[in-house]
């Protein structure tokens, strides 16, 4: 998706105080726009950092793990919910899932597509312990060992393991050595299992306190020890259903924006016209009670990016900056990506304008309107 130029004008920038115009050329900030830009009024919207979604599994009726050629239809809608970027997530998937995965993104979207960018993928599984498997298929699960991970990189950006399992720290080593993020998750690690994983390389947490040792008072577990960690960042589901809100207030005080990141666990369900779908392929059932799969467990999510950007800004009281630093600058951050700027000539234009209640009035990629409330992009 080539870059593009835009002028945006009536825009709030920053804290929302200041008012200004935002110019954009070949899908870049710069100073000045061309000559007879394409202009777009924001109508006192304020401009933050286009949203990354680290964990999402699926959307619109469509299951990356199950058909990851889907990725490309999933992509083209996930603008109208604020999202610029994502980590496609697969649910501990085979070797050839890997593979059509990878594929995927090396041939690059159909001609003539626009939508949110792809960043990766998130392989979620399948070194997980079994006791902790959740909506996983057991049969899926596989022990740690570096020839289930050969070849994930480059495509594969962030990969999410037991670290408590035998053969997990050569593992983690591994693909540390290919720049793949290693997250902790689906797991029964001690506290000391955990700050031990954490000194190998995790540097990340998958949905925090969701199918892992929890916060006992006298046998902390995984949750407790990213919790302390000063560096250690993690994902939390903002659903309201997976985190009670108390506890997502209460790891809001603790780790705050820049180790805490708004994520979906999206599922098919998400944005899907019946209640019906399937999570890496298993039959599941979106209510409203949650997504569950046939044995009654919780199977992601169904709520919407900008959603749950606004349930955790109600949960935790935090402000649109500190909550846009969680949803937009951490999850890039933890990726090793520039972080839009609008002050920063040549920085990515990757963009949502939001109004005072933190809805999506607009989205832009690359410069690229890819959604317009009460318009066509």
């Amino acid at each position: 998706m080539r870059g593009v130029s835009l002028l945006l004008e009536n825009v709030r920038l920053g804290d929302g105080a200041s008012w200004g115009s935002v110019a954009i050329v070949d899908g870049r900030f710069a100073r000045e726009p061309s000559p007879d830009t394409p202009r777009l009024d924001a109508d006192g919207a304020v401009a933050v950092p286009g949203f990354v979604d680290l964990q999402i599994n699926g959307g619109f009726g469509y299951d990356f793990t199950r058909d990851p050629g889907s990725i490309w239809e999933v992509a083209a809608r996930l603008p109208r919910f604020g999202v610029c970027g994502f980590l496609p997530t697969l649910v501990s998937p085979d070797p050839a899932t890997v593979a059509r995965a990878r594929d995927v993104l090396r041939a690059g979207p159909p001609t003539g597509w626009r939508g949110a960018r792809p960043l990766g993928l998130h392989c979620e599984g399948p070194m997980l312990a079994p006791s902790r498997r959740g909506a996983h298929r057991p049969d899926a699960l596989r022990m740690p060992s570096v020839d289930v991970v050969a070849g994930w990189a480059p495509e594969v950006r962030m990969a999410t393991l037991a670290p408590e399992l035998d053969g997990a720290v050569e593992v983690i080593g591994s693909l540390r050595e290919a720049e793949v993020v290693v997250a902790a998750g689906h797991s029964d690690a001690s506290f000391e299992d955990a700050e031990a994983a954490f000194a190998a390389g995790i540097t990340h947490v998958t949905h925090l306190f969701n199918a892992m040792s929890g916060l006992h008072h006298r046998t902390p577990g995984l949750a407790a020890a990213a919790l302390v960690s000063p560096t250690v960042t993690a994902g939390i589901i903002v659903d309201g259903i997976h985190v009670h809100p108390a506890v997502v207030r209460l790891a809001w005080r603790l780790m705050g924006p820049a180790r805490l990141t708004v994520v979906t666990d999206a599922v098919a369900a998400m944005g899907a016209e019946t209640p019906t779908s399937t999570l890496a392929g298993s039959p599941v059932t979106a209510t409203a009670r949650g997504v569950f799969d046939g044995d009654g467990r919780l199977a992601g999510s169904a709520v919407p990016f900008d959603q749950a950007v606004r349930n955790l800004m109600t949960f935790t009281g935090a402000s649109l900056p500190e909550t846009v630093v969680a949803a937009a600058v951490t999850p890039r951050r933890i990726l090793g990506l520039a972080v839009p700027d609008p002050s920063i000539p040549g920085s990515p234009a990757d963009l949502v304008l939001l109004d005072d209640d933190a809805d999506v009035v607009a989205t832009v990629v690359a410069g690229h309107v890819l959604y317009r409330r009460g318009g066509t992009s």
